[in-house]
C-alpha cells in the first residue's frame, strides 16, 4: 500500500510540472492536476495543504536536486578554472538531463514562491557558502577581476545557459539545428574565462 502512494506522489509531482510549464500559474489548479492524475481532488491535499503549499514543496525537491548536483565533484579549493569548469559540466548535465524541471523552476524563480523555497532548504545556505568560498579564493589567487556579484554570474553562467537554452529548443538563431557538444561548452567556456582573469 505504501509503495503505492509514494508512485502517486511521484505521478502528481509529474504532472503538476508539466501543466505549469506548460499553461504557467494562471492554467494551473488542483483540480485540472487531480483529473489529469485520475484521482480525487480530496487525495491531494493528503499530500499537500494548498495549490502553494504543492508548489513550493516541488520547487524545494528540485532546488535541492540542483544544488546536490552543482557541487558534484566540485571544491571551492579548486583552481578557478578548474572549479568553473566543473560548474558548467555539472549545470550542463542537470539541465539536459532535466530539462521539464529546469523549466518549471525558471517559471518559480520569478515569483512570489522563490524566496519561501529557498528559505526552507538548510542546503542552499551551505550551497551559497560554497560558491562565496569559491569565489573568493579566486579573488586572493588573483585568478579573478574583483566585480560586482550580478556582473561575475552574468559573465561567467550567462554564455553557458545562452548555449543550454538553444540546446533545449533544438535549434540556433535562424532556426538552424543545433545540438549543444563538449567542443562548443568548451570553445565558449575559454572565452569566458580570459574575460574573467586579471
Amino acid at each position: 500500500m505504501r509503495a503505492r502512494d509514494v508512485d502517486k506522489e511521484k505521478l502528481v509531482i509529474e504532472m503538476a510540472i508539466d501543466q505549469i510549464v506548460q499553461e504557467g500559474f494562471q492554467g494551473f489548479s488542483m483540480n485540472k492536476l487531480a483529473k489529469a492524475c485520475s484521482i480525487s481532488v480530496g487525495t491531494l491535499y493528503i499530500y499537500y495543504k494548498d495549490k502553494d503549499d504543492l508548489i513550493q514543496k516541488i520547487g524545494a525537491i528540485i532546488a535541492l536536486k540542483f544544488f546536490t548536483s552543482t557541487v558534484k565533484n566540485f571544491s571551492p579549493e579548486m583552481s578557478f578554472e578548474e572549479g568553473l569548469w566543473k560548474q558548467w559540466e555539472n549545470r550542463a548535465n542537470f539541465t539536459m538531463k532535466y530539462p521539464k524541471e529546469v523549466a518549471f523552476f525558471e517559471i518559480v524563480k520569478h515569483s512570489p514562491h522563490s524566496e519561501i523555497i529557498l528559505d526552507s532548504i538548510q542546503e542552499f545556505a551551505d550551497f551559497r557558502r560554497i560558491m562565496k568560498t569559491f569565489i573568493d579564493n579566486g579573488l586572493r589567487n588573483n585568478e579573478l577581476i574583483p566585480m560586482t556579484f550580478e556582473a561575475f554570474w552574468s559573465v561567467a553562467y550567462g554564455p553557458l545557459y545562452t548555449l543550454l537554452n538553444l540546446h533545449t529548443e533544438g535549434k540556433s538563431m535562424g532556426g538552424k539545428p543545433f545540438t549543444l557538444t563538449k567542443e562548443i561548452m568548451k570553445e565558449a567556456f575559454q572565452v569566458t574565462v580570459k574575460g574573467l582573469k586579471p
